[in-house]
Order: C-alpha cells, then structure tokens, then sequence
C-alpha cells in the first residue's frame, strides 16, 4: 500500500510538473513557412510554460528577409532558446548561421559544420552589380555582428563567415566561441545544458531540464501548405498552370473554370515567387514560348511555331530561378517533364484542330451533302433540264430538285443545296 502511494504520488508530480521542453525540427531552405513555423513554436512554448524551445537545425541557408524574422523572434523571445545543429552530417550554413549565433545556447552535434554566411543576392535583389553585393555583403556584416556581440560569441569569426564564407567543424567553432558546447543527441543536450543560468531580456532563467518531458512540435496545416507551395518546383509547376488557365480563358471567353484555376494559381505561384531571385527574362520567355504554341492552333506554320515554343518556354524555364542552393533551384527534370508534357498537349491539340477541319460536316445544310434518302414524289425533268419534287433525308421532308428521272420511293443521294432546296441524283445513276 505504501508503495502504491508512493507511485501516486510520483506519477502525479510527474504529470502535472511544469517541466517540460518544446522541440522543433528546421530541414532544408529557410523560407518564409520556417520563420512563421519558429515564430508560432516561440509563442506557443511561452504560453504554455515550456522550460526552452530547442531547435534542431540542418540547413543549407535560405532567405535573408526570412532569416532576418527568424532571429528577431529568437531575440525577443521570452523563454530560452537553444539551436541545436543536429544530427551527425547536418550544418547550419549561410542562415544557419545566424539563426545559431542568435540562440540562448548553441549547441553542435558531432559530425556537423557552420559558417559559409556571404550573401548570394536571394531574396529577389534584383541589381546584381559590384556596388549593390558590397552593400549586401556590408548589411549582412553588420546584422551578424550585432547577433554575435549580443550572446557574447566570436564576432571576428562571424564576420569572416559572411566576407570570407569560412566553415568550422563543432570543436573548431567550440573553439572559437562560435557555439557554448557540443551534444551527441538530444539526451546529452539535456543533460548538459541542466542547471544552467541564461539570460533572458533583463532576467536570469535556470534550466531544469535534466528530466524534462519533450514535446516535438510540428507544422500545422498552414505552414506545411506554406512550405510546400515555397517550394521553386511547385511555384514553377504552379506558374505554367497560371498561365495556361489565363490564356486558354482569352481564347475561350467564358469558359471561366480556366481562368478561375489559372487566377489561383497564379496568386499562389507570385507568393511563393515573390521571395526568390527572379529572372524576368526568363519570365517573359516562358510566357512567349506559350503563347507561340497556342498560336500554332490558329497559324499553320509547319511545326516552326511548336518548335520555336518549345525551345523558348525550355530556355525560360532554365533562367527563372538562379540560386546558388540545391534547394532553392528548380530541378531540371521538373522542367524538362513539363516542357515535354506541355508540348506534347499542345501538338496534340493541334492534331485534333487539324482533324476538326478536315472532317466532313455533320450539322447543318453542309451536313446533307452526301446522305441518302427517298423521292416522295416522281422527278420528270422538264425542257429546262430540271425536275422538282419532294424527297425524305434523316426523316425530314424536303422540296427537291433534280436532273435525273427518278421514279417514286426511289433512292436518292444529296449532291448540293441551294437556299431551301437540295439539289439530288438517282442513288445508283449509272455513268
């Protein structure tokens, strides 16, 4: 009995303890789903009490305005945050870098790398001219320094990391003063990192976290719909669609579920866009080559149009996007899929506008031409060398005219129309 008290008491103090960490997991491109995903993480570790967030992180680097919104909320978060560049193998390169010299704590995996923080012009800058990378190059300085000098961390080094794109591995950046200790896994990150004091805005918190329950947090819908549609290949994909839908409704007025589709995917495609280093070269290629295959509907031009299509949406689709990261690039099998794809649909719609117009009518007074029938009545020509009569075609009762001699209930075949009258001949008219 008394152990059975004991228990009670134990599972209740550890249930209702408040002593619990937040972890998040950050892979891939920093992009604006990532700020918004550590933003809401932040808030929502410090409404409910959390000890600290932890942050694990690998990445390549990402969007500067995105990282810039990242390490503000690290900044004026209200409970500890601790970035933790993990697992074996991972980095924290470019934004990774800022997002780690602005943690409360920083800690590095065995295994792991960071630094390589120069700018590349992401984030859609459109001048790439020496004076305007200088200032680039010049800003991001200044925003690491700043990071660096408020935690206490090497600002020499992080500054070299954006001018000179150095890379430590974690003993070298442990160090320098880059990160405040190394983990193996998220356990020994716990265990180290226990009783530790951290300053937080003007207070000093005490990490109790050695035994702490850890919450893994994942994106909600909206930040996975977010990041899913910031991906280059889905804006791309997203793009041509836009395009297709707006374009096939200008051909087709009032068709409507095009152009609302198209209009869709267009806003969804510019939000996702409108972050990325654009080309607008490239941009207009896309558009031109297009609209070159939609022409070759209307023109005939032997396959020149579909070609010179073919070559400049390829073309465009190449210099959209220029990113020195793998994944902030589109994916050139992407691109030649949907070249081809797009190609393909549109010879084909062209084979069947080909085949329309050559195909025999089959409605209206030209839809006669050519179909058989019965005389009502007898055809005798007269010395004008032109008979009347009425004749039944698809069941209905025409007046007729003929040079033939046809008896009653004869058969006939339909060879013109003239106003309301068709012009026939004996069915089996010996010549």
């Amino acid at each position: 009995m008394r152990k059975l008290i004991l228990f009670l008491i134990f599972f209740t103090g550890w249930v209702f303890a408040d002593n619990f960490v937040y972890v998040i997991k950050v892979e891939g491109a920093i992009n604006p789903a990532t700020a918004e995903y550590i933003s809401n993480s932040i808030k929502k570790a410090t409404e409910e009490g959390a000890q600290c967030l932890i942050i694990e992180l690998d990445t390549p680097g990402g969007l500067l305005e995105s990282t810039r919104s990242i390490v503000k909320s690290i900044l004026g978060a209200e409970i500890p945050v601790i970035v933790f560049v993990y697992p074996s193998g991972a980095r924290a390169g470019s934004a990774g870098v800022f997002i780690t010299l602005s943690a409360h704590i920083a800690v590095m995996a065995p295994g792991t790398n960071i630094g390589a923080a120069h700018p590349v012009g992401i984030g859609g800058v459109g001048d790439t001219s020496k004076v305007m990378e200088q200032k680039i190059t010049n800003d991001a300085a200044a925003f690491v320094r700043t990071i660096a000098e408020k935690r206490n961390r090497n600002v020499k080094w992080a500054e070299k990391a954006v001018r000179e794109s150095i890379s430590s591995t974690e003993t070298e950046a442990l160090k320098d003063s880059v990160i405040d200790l190394i983990a193996k896994d998220l356990k020994d990150l716990l265990e180290k990192i226990d009783g530790k004091v951290v300053k937080v805005d003007s207070r000093e918190v005490v990490l109790n976290v050695k035994d702490a329950r850890i919450k893994f947090v994942e994106m909600n819908w909206r930040e996975k719909l977010l990041a899913l549609i910031s991906d280059p290949n889905i804006a791309y994909i997203l793009l041509l669609l836009g395009i297709y839908g707006i374009l096939f409704e200008l051909y087709n007025p009032g068709s409507i579920f095009p152009g609302v589709i198209g209009a869709i995917c267009l806003i969804l495609a510019f939000y996702s866009l409108q972050a990325l280093p654009i080309n607008y070269a490239g941009l207009a290629l896309i558009i031109l080559g297009i609209i070159l295959l939609l022409l070759e509907i209307k023109i005939v031009s032997h396959g020149l149009l579909t070609i010179g299509g073919a070559i400049s949406l390829l073309l465009g689709s190449i210099m959209l996007i220029n990113s020195p990261f793998e994944l902030m690039q589109i994916s050139l099998t992407v691109i030649i899929t949907a070249v081809a794809l797009t190609v393909l649909f549109f010879l084909f719609a062209i084979g069947m506008a080909l085949k329309a117009q050559r195909r025999k009518p089959t409605t209206g007074k030209e839809g006669l031409i050519g179909e058989t029938g019965i005389a009502l009545t007898q055809f005798k020509p007269a010395s004008n060398g032109w008979a009347t009569g009425q004749v039944r075609v698809h069941g209905e009762i025409w007046k007729a005219m003929s040079q033939d001699e046809i008896n009653q209930n004869e058969e006939i075949v339909v060879r013109g129309i003239e106003g309301l009258t068709l012009k026939v001949e004996k069915l089996n008219k010996k010549t």
